[in-house]
């Protein structure tokens, strides 16, 4: 299976970038084909044979991501599986795209593998890595409903059958849109814990439009994938979610602010999922109502 991956770079962290496509040169088998977008800004110096897309503004992740999808043909139709990798991670080994031919070879039905992320200098995967409910054991592999964007592979038969990611979300919830989906179309996902990538342990706060950016799409997942009963308990659930975990004032404005945004703005096309997906993700471990 033809392997190729994506990478979008601000262009701010050029050693790191660098670091990352020495780690996808290495990988064992077939050359992995890399596109680079520079998503607002140039591209860093690259080594040779990697592909490098330069757009003028900043896309948002999951536009940057299309632009990178279409850099392989229509739906990423040029390749089987693409790899996407944020620019400041590492691949930990070198078998990891084997891996993951071995992977969607042997399980037709599997569509989109999400991968652990770890800290390079303590190894320790934050629960919010692990895209399941039960995540208090990050090295057990499961099924699960999600994934994470920036350390996953995805067959490239998932967007010709349901489409790329949502640009309009700009950052946030992109990946559970299109896993919510897959799922419905019938693909599974699955979280590997020996397909790793090396990632410095953040807070998704440092991001100036989290508070915003996340409630604002929550109710655009919601409206455009949910069956109609489940959209106020879905928001509900996670409106008091946010106010158990007690946020800052100017947070707590920030996420009502986009709360609004959500009902007030086109969220794009709505297909409602079927009650069987609904089971589906239920029998999974994680509802759609949290």
């Amino acid at each position: 299976m033809k392997v190729g991956a994506v990478i979008i770079t601000m262009g701010n962290r050029p050693g790191e970038l660098r670091a990352l496509l020495d780690s996808v040169a290495k990988q064992d088998g077939d050359p992995v084909e890399v596109v680079v977008v520079g998503n607002g800004s140039p591209v860093p110096e690259v080594p040779e044979g990697v592909r490098t897309v330069e757009v003028p503004e900043n896309l948002g992740i999951p536009g940057g991501r299309n632009v990178g999808i279409e850099a392989f043909g229509p739906s990423g139709r040029d390749v089987d599986i693409l790899l996407f990798l944020d620019d400041d991670g590492l691949l930990a080994r070198h078998d990891t795209a084997e891996l993951c031919r071995e992977a969607f070879a042997a399980d037709p039905e599997l569509g989109i593998i999400s991968f652990r992320i770890a800290d390079p200098d303590t190894g320790e995967t934050q629960r919010r890595h692990v895209p399941r409910l039960r995540a208090s054991d990050p090295m057990r592999s499961s099924r699960v409903t999600t994934f994470l964007g920036g350390a996953n592979a995805v067959r490239t038969r998932v967007f010709a059958e349901v489409g790329v990611l949502p640009d309009e979300f700009f950052y946030a919830h992109e990946e559970t849109d299109l896993a919510w989906r897959a799922l419905d179309a019938g693909w599974m996902i699955d979280y590997r814990s020996d397909m790793v990538l090396y990632h410095p342990t953040t807070a998704p706060s440092r991001h100036a439009v989290y508070h915003r950016m996340v409630a604002r799409n929550r109710v655009w997942l919601a409206r455009r994938n949910l069956p109609a009963p489940l959209v106020p308990v879905y928001l509900g659930v996670w409106l008091l979610l946010t106010l158990a975990r007690r946020p800052s004032r100017p947070a707590l404005k920030a996420w009502f602010g986009g709360f609004r945004e959500g009902w007030s703005t086109p969220c794009g096309p709505r297909r409602p999922m079927r009650w069987r997906t609904v089971w589906r993700l239920t029998r999974l471990g994680r509802p759609p109502v949290i």
